[in-house]
């Protein structure tokens, strides 16, 4: 499954770990580094020397390449980037902001800057940026999205029109057929944010992972648009925000709304009624908690598989 993907990531195979706030620590990033993948640190809810003691016990549990993901406009950035660069780590995701920003600094210190865009012209920037490589992530995605709602498997031809840069799908890819869908599409490989969210590596509070398993199709919803779309899953805290919204509450009564560690009760404390539950539309398709090996052996399987019919076809 060599391309150029992961030719530029030194990996076994095109699958990248989502470097998700309060599920990305250390077990679950060295986990999918092990299994061929690319495992990420989330930096967007770790301040600098806690990201700082996860890579170091990244380092000591894999000896494959693995990357941090930081959101570029998280209040901490210049500290985040300051330690990534003293540890020596040599990926970097970027994501919600400039990537003019940290582009070049970054790559002067030989780190390969990948960046995440919800939309063709967002994508466009990036390469004028300088990145290596694009994310592009449809609004299927958990967590914060583009404001477009543009879905994956939309997106990614368009982007692909654009662009020769080495091109990730994200955003409700949890399978291999779905890998092999956005490979079809012109993706070079797929970055997997719920299902790993999900797995027993995964540093999220077991009663955000059991609530997350229990879902059906429609319970996830993109919410908080006038602040920074977000997709939820439905609780009463996301009945307040419905509530606030459906009146027409401004910015700043959404934003008091939303306080700080809404996100960290929900996932990382596992408070299912007055947290954020961010999670990925994917996760009513997802019914166990299991190891990332079983995920990805699932998922290289399930690969194969889907690549054999359309073959006999």
């Amino acid at each position: 499954m060599g391309n150029k993907v992961t030719e530029l990531l030194q990996i076994k195979y095109p699958l990248i770990q989502g470097g998700m706030v309060w599920c990305s620590g250390w077990k679950l990033a060295s986990a999918v580094s092990n299994n061929g993948g690319l495992g990420l640190l989330g930096a967007g809810s770790m301040h600098p020397e806690l990201l700082r003691e996860h890579i170091i016990k990244c380092k000591a549990a894999t000896r494959f390449p693995f990357g941090v993901n930081v959101p570029l406009t998280f209040y901490e950035a210049e500290e985040i980037m300051k330690v990534i660069i003293d540890e020596g780590v040599k990926i970097v995701f970027s994501s919600a902001g400039n990537p003019k920003t940290w582009t070049s600094t970054l790559q002067r210190h030989g780190i390969t800057v990948v960046h995440v865009v919800s939309g063709s012209r967002f994508a466009q920037k990036a390469e004028e940026a300088g990145v290596d490589a694009l994310v592009a992530e449809g609004f299927e995605a958990g967590g914060h999205n583009g404001r477009e709602e543009t879905t994956t498997f939309t997106l990614i031809p368009q982007v692909r029109k654009l662009t020769r840069l080495p091109l990730i799908a994200a955003g409700g890819v949890g399978t291999g057929s779905g890998l092999l869908a956005a490979m079809s599409l012109g993706a070079d490989g797929v970055q997997i944010g719920t299902r790993f969210a999900l797995s027993e590596e995964s540093s999220a509070h077991i009663d955000f992972k059991q609530r997350c398993i229990n879902t059906n199709e429609g319970d996830t919803l993109l919410t908080l648009k006038k602040i920074s779309p977000i997709r939820l899953i439905k609780n009463a805290f996301y009945e307040q925000v419905n509530e606030a919204e459906g009146r027409g509450a401004g910015a700043d009564e959404l934003q008091a709304l939303l306080g700080r560690g809404r996100a960290r009760m929900g996932i990382a404390e596992g408070d299912l009624t007055n947290g954020m539950l961010e999670i990925g539309q994917i996760c009513a398709g997802i019914k166990h908690i299991e190891p990332v090996k079983t995920i990805i052996e699932n998922i290289l399987t399930e690969y194969r598989e889907a690549l054999e019919r359309l073959t006999v076809l």
